[in-house]
């Protein structure tokens, strides 16, 4: 062993891993997840390390395994891991090369998809696996979805003329997956950057210069740190200068590209690319996280997981507390968004139309097909099995409903987890009173694992 594989398989086992034998772990409740597993370190690729989840005396199940990577966050502890080889499958729970590094933004999409590539083929390559199926959560869901609509429909498909960044020819022959799982993935992360920008900023080189008129976190717009209700004619005025602040910034970092590429940019290769108020991570400028009165619920009736396993068939309403209750965008550390031009168009870019906004239901406007970083733009490229799944206690929930609907698998199936957050875990401050929506991971895992387990689903 390399003395960087034994350093990493050392912090490893320091956070509970380990490369050898079987160990038992307690379950988090006594019910049929009750399987003891056994954890793998594995070196998918230079700076792409995962850990192999597997039960310790491997059934059926085991022939299925289970891929996960978000776009950016440490997930080799993630709750998929261990929950799903608990029910009885191998999970591969994977970080790319950034997902440790420190910085607050994500790695360029491009490189993720080819370190995930690394994990999908070391699958591949087990003759004791038959079927292989991606699991996205949040971010993850935008690799995962782009990783599939690549694979499947090859690179002339995301080098299309409607793409504001052509991907690569390495990213050819991506080895397939039989089955997508997007687990309350976000609406990408090109959206998800779009619904953060912040367009009170004034200048495009400072995030202190800002028009009171359209800053969220003013009281005369309807703020109130404990949830806001904004009017509708600031709504309104802040989601239009938001999507033409956006459509903006790409054509800002389309002429830098074209000077760089010309020879005229500060560097020969690419360029730094700073932009106030920002940052796509939490909940920062977006105005559903104080005001939830806006996507609030879904438009159609969809299966929603109860407490105790009980379903039922009904419009979807979020049961999330208002968050955000303050401006990050004078911050460089916590609102700028600090990535370069080249990054910026293939990771965090996509198209907006001038009717672009949300209400209580759904966004509008938006071009999802204009870039791969979009799971509703991808699916639509997808034919493999899918799953997506909503959680009501976060506000990301809504996004199952647009990916669901514009997704051409034939198989594909949606439900919520009512007062679930983001993690999957309980959302305690939404209860009306203690337990109600009981164990919102298990219903969730619990649900993954039934789809999973049908018979035929993977047939090949």
């Amino acid at each position: 062993m390399t003395s960087r594989k034994a350093a990493l398989a050392a912090a490893l086992v320091l956070l509970g891993f380990q490369q050898s034998p079987a160990r038992a772990e307690t379950p988090r409740s006594p019910s049929a997840e009750s399987a003891a597993i056994r954890t793998t370190f594995v070196q998918l690729a230079r700076g792409v390390p995962g850990v192999l989840y597997e039960p310790t005396t491997p059934g059926p199940k085991a022939e299925t395994a289970v891929f996960v990577m978000h776009s950016s966050a440490d997930y080799l502890s993630f709750s998929a891991c261990s929950e799903l080889s608990r029910r009885g499958y191998r999970v591969l729970c994977a970080n790319n090369s950034t997902s440790k590094s420190g910085a607050s933004n994500d790695g360029m999409l491009d490189q993720v998809l080819l370190e995930a590539k690394a994990g999908i083929a070391w699958l591949r390559g087990r003759p004791d696996i038959k079927h292989v199926v991606l699991l996205g959560h949040s971010g993850g869901g935008t690799v995962m979805s782009a990783y599939q609509y690549i694979a499947e429909s090859g690179v002339k498909a995301c080098q299309s003329s409607e793409k504001i960044w052509k991907c690569p020819d390495s990213l050819a022959a991506l080895p397939l997956a039989d089955g997508l799982m997007l687990i309350d993935s976000n609406w990408g992360l090109g959206a998800m950057t779009l619904f953060s920008i912040d367009p009170a900023v004034r200048d495009e080189a400072s995030g202190t210069a800002l028009d009171a008129k359209l800053d969220m976190y003013n009281p005369a717009n309807g703020f109130r740190p404990t949830g806001s209700t904004y009017p509708a004619v600031f709504t309104k005025a802040f989601l239009a200068a938001e999507g033409a602040r956006g459509n903006a910034l790409i054509a800002r970092a389309e002429s830098e590209l074209g000077g760089i590429e010309a020879g005229k940019g500060p560097y020969a290769d690419d360029a730094p690319f700073v932009v106030p108020g920002a940052i796509l991570l939490g909940s920062n400028n977006k105005l559903f996280s104080q005001d939830v009165a806006l996507m609030a619920h879904t438009r159609k009736a969809w299966p929603l997981l109860h407490s105790g396993g009980r379903m039922t068939n009904e419009v979807v309403h979020t049961v999330r507390v208002p968050q955000n209750t303050r401006s990050q965008t004078p911050s460089l550390m916590q609102g700028a968004l600090k990535t370069t031009v080249r990054n910026y168009l293939n990771s965090y870019a996509i198209r907006t139309a001038p009717d672009f906004g949300y209400d209580e239901t759904s966004v509008h406007g938006v071009d999802w097909t204009s870039t791969y970083a979009s799971p509703p733009g991808n699916v639509q490229g997808v034919s493999a099995p899918l799953l997506v799944m909503g959680m009501t206690g976060h506000w990301e929930y809504l996004a199952s409903e647009t990916i669901y609907e514009l997704a051409h698998s034939r198989d594909k199936s949606i439900a919520f987890v009512e007062g679930a957050t983001h993690m999957y875990d309980t959302c305690k401050e939404c209860e009306r009173q203690p337990g109600e929506f009981g164990d919102t991971q298990k219903t969730t895992y619990d649900y993954i694992d039934t789809w999973l387990s049908k018979p035929g689903r993977f047939a090949q």
